[in-house]
């Protein structure tokens, strides 16, 4: 992708699943990455990936509900890396499956500070600087469950959902600095996470047949279905794109 090599991207939730793909692929475009994750090891693991495969990546262990944490971690990548961040990827994400009238606050609190008030910490920590340089892309990675509704999913969801409504509004706010937001909604994706949300043994696997049955391309999700776009709207090729919510959903969602 034009314009990638050289540049500087913290990628969130890096060391499973969608994160590392992307991370990965980011890696092999010659992108220095920051692989922040709450997991240490799993943080050390994937920059060890880059590294052996001829990349530069710096593991940044970084609890993204903690905003402090936030501000310390991105100083810890870019000194790191030496270079100011170019790139955001807001991937970290969390739930598990709840009729909603069977959570409780605390439930509540925990998806709400992964998954709305993570993406906004570290937002707000990378973009002021993005803004003085004039230049700056930050990619969220929500959910086809913000624009359509998930059952067993309703605060997660919600989340998502205001997550595309925040991208689309930032976006708004800081064209004119040449920073572009832009969002990507996967479907159900085979991933770790998946594993745990889907549970084992027969019934985890009629809660997949039957997710497969709903999309038209026949499959579920991979985590390498989204590593290309990611770069995509990482690079120059889309400079002119901005404020855009793209499903990757095997067409189980179909927006115009």
């Amino acid at each position: 992708m034009r314009g990638l090599k050289g540049k500087a991207a913290i990628v969130t939730g890096a060391g499973s699943g969608i994160g590392r793909a992307i991370t990965t692929r980011l890696g092999s475009e010659g992108v220095v990455v920051g692989v922040f994750d709450i997991n240490p090891s799993a943080g050390a693991e994937v920059a060890a990936m880059v590294e052996a495969a001829g990349g530069r990546a710096f593991a940044v262990t970084c609890d993204i509900t903690d905003y402090t944490r936030v501000t310390a971690a991105v100083a810890e990548f870019e000194r790191a890396a030496d270079r100011p961040t170019d790139v955001l990827v807001n991937n970290a994400g969390w739930d598990t499956p709840m009729p909603f009238l069977k959570t409780d606050e605390a439930f509540w609190k925990k998806v709400t500070a992964i998954n709305w008030f993570g993406p906004l910490h570290m937002t707000h920590a990378v973009v002021q600087g993005m803004v003085a340089r004039r230049f700056g892309r930050v990619i969220n990675i929500a959910s086809d469950a913000g624009r359509v509704g998930s059952t067993g999913e309703v605060v997660y969801s919600g989340c998502k959902g205001a997550t595309i409504a925040f991208a689309k509004a930032l976006a708004r706010e800081v064209a004119r600095s040449n920073v572009t937001i832009n969002t990507i909604c996967p479907g159900p994706t085979d991933t770790p996470a998946m594993a745990a949300f889907v549970g084992t043994g027969d019934q985890g696997q009629k809660i997949r047949d039957a997710m497969v049955r709903g999309v038209p391309l026949g499959r579920i999700g991979q985590p390498d279905d989204y590593p290309g776009l990611v770069a995509f709207l990482a690079s120059d090729d889309a400079a002119f794109m901005t404020g855009q919510t793209i499903s990757v959903s095997g067409g189980l969602t179909m927006h115009g």
